[in-house]
């Protein structure tokens, strides 16, 4: 084990374990709302068991950070479509007067925030294990495996782990993050044991990790690569048929792969405390804009009426659409991603090598000895408008020289998306908004909006710089 490992574990564990009087105040919150939640059912007329699940129920929450699930499980016999409406009255009612905010997972759920700590109250079926009705349904049986099987030790680990997969910005399973949920952190740290095991066992990483706790599939390993194609199969110890890892994006995968191959070998605190962004200058992020050679395009719209996940599905889906365009439009994409704060900007960002190339390309066609392929061939090319030399035999076939439709990828973009992008693969409700306009910025172009909003702005300057906090840090 390197050196000094321990002591900076042992520094980060004081610091995320709670202490005893943040554990009373924040359990007796806990209780104070699975009363008040308990309460408007009984007033709604509607039979449930409340119960507090997560990580607050399993003492695997972060001091300073908790996040309370009030889990609300109704009758098997309770229409599916009515399941998340009917619960979020009720959690409306039982958090009136504090912030409140509609999310969706499989169905919808409430978020709020009272005494200045997040609230999750999810609606779920009292179903028996394996005959599931909705995905929430397995989180009491997580919360009651976690609390059976997880030693005292055990929860520190897994704080450990948690802290740094946020401090890496790879923590969480929400479709904006893609990311390793909290009861993911509960099971790595339960099959290896410890923290630093785990990050040993993702640093070497070769080829995909397939863990299964509780012995699902033993003697029938292969029937794992017939079920789960991820690169990461977290078999879940409840439900056989569940990689639990399956939200976990590539990206995210290989940035823990990394920050633990980096950790490991040089242990450091900022790994689970990465310094705060501070904005580029004005001046700072024109210069840079200006003398970085690429075209960042950045295509910027108001804001979409949908809760949050369903707003980043939307933006991820036309993202992975509108790149595949300017790819196939020929552009050498350098980056790409999407952005938004959530309610009044929302963005699509490319950074192209160059914004116009050539109007012109050549194209290869079918070997000489393909008699019907050149056939069609030469009856495409010959009298074509956009034909500007050939067919001509070269090499053995035939080669044409032709326009192209598009050399400008601002262009191309703005002339896909002004019908609402939907033959581009753009998702339906941001469609929607894009009919009703958009603007497009070229490098230097985007500094008002730059100006105007912070969160952009530390976006922004993340970007440019591209690399991840642990290492940007180091190199300062």
């Amino acid at each position: 084990m390197p050196a000094g490992i321990d002591k900076v574990c042992e520094s980060v564990l004081k610091r995320v374990t709670p202490t005893k009087q943040e554990r009373s105040e924040i359990e007796a919150l806990a209780r104070g709302l699975e009363r008040r939640v308990a309460s408007a059912a009984k007033t709604a007329k509607i039979k449930a068991k409340v119960r507090v699940e997560g990580s607050v129920a399993k003492d695997t929450w972060l001091s300073g950070e908790p996040d309370i699930d009030i889990f609300m499980r109704v009758p098997t016999s309770t229409p599916r479509k009515s399941l998340g409406d009917i619960c979020l009255s009720v959690a409306k009612k039982a958090t009136e007067g504090s912030r409140q905010v509609e999310r969706f997972a499989e169905h919808p759920y409430l978020e709020a925030f009272v005494e200045d700590t997040r609230i999750n109250i999810v609606p779920c079926y009292d179903a028996k294990q394996g005959e599931w009705q909705s995905a929430t349904d397995r989180t009491p049986f997580h919360t009651d495996y976690m609390k059976k099987h997880l030693s005292l030790k055990m929860r520190g680990e897994v704080r450990l782990l948690k802290k740094f997969m946020k401090g890496i910005g790879v923590y969480g399973a929400e479709i904006k993050t893609g990311g390793f949920s909290g009861y993911l952190c509960e099971l790595l740290v339960l099959h290896y044991r410890s923290f630093v095991k785990t990050l040993e066992a993702f640093a070497r990483l070769k080829q995909r990790i397939v863990v299964d706790i509780e012995g699902h599939y033993e003697h029938r390993e292969n029937e794992i690569a017939l079920l789960f194609n991820e690169p990461l199969v977290i078999v879940d110890p409840v439900d056989k048929g569940r990689n639990v890892a399956s939200a976990v994006q590539a990206q995210k995968l290989n940035s823990f792969v990394a920050a633990a191959q980096a950790f490991l070998k040089t242990p450091d605190r900022k790994f689970f405390y990465p310094p705060a962004t501070v904005p580029l200058s004005f001046g700072e992020v024109e210069e840079k804009l200006g003398e970085r050679g690429s075209a960042i395009i950045f295509v910027t719209f108001n804001g979409v009426k949908a809760v949050p996940d369903v707003l980043w599905g939307q933006l991820h889906k036309s993202q992975r659409s509108l790149r595949k365009l300017i790819q196939l439009n020929d552009f050498r994409l350098l980056r790409d991603t999407d952005w938004s704060d959530e309610e009044n900007l929302n963005m699509f960002i490319f950074e192209v090598e160059q914004q116009t190339i050539s109007t012109v390309k050549k194209h290869l066609g079918p070997p000489l000895d393909k008699e019907s392929e050149c056939l069609k061939f030469l009856r495409k090319h010959s009298n074509n408008a956009r034909t500007v030399c050939g067919p001509y035999v070269e090499d053995g076939r035939w080669v044409v020289i032709f326009k192209r439709k598009h050399s400008d990828a601002a262009e191309l973009l703005n002339n896909r998306l002004k019908d609402g992008g939907r033959n581009a693969g753009v998702a339906e409700q941001i469609s929607l908004v894009l009919t009703k306009g958009f603007k497009i910025f070229i490098n230097q172009e985007v500094l008002g909006v730059y100006e105007e909003n912070r969160e952009f702005a530390v976006f922004l300057t993340e970007f440019l710089d591209g690399r991840p906090k642990w290492l940007a840090a180091s190199e300062n």
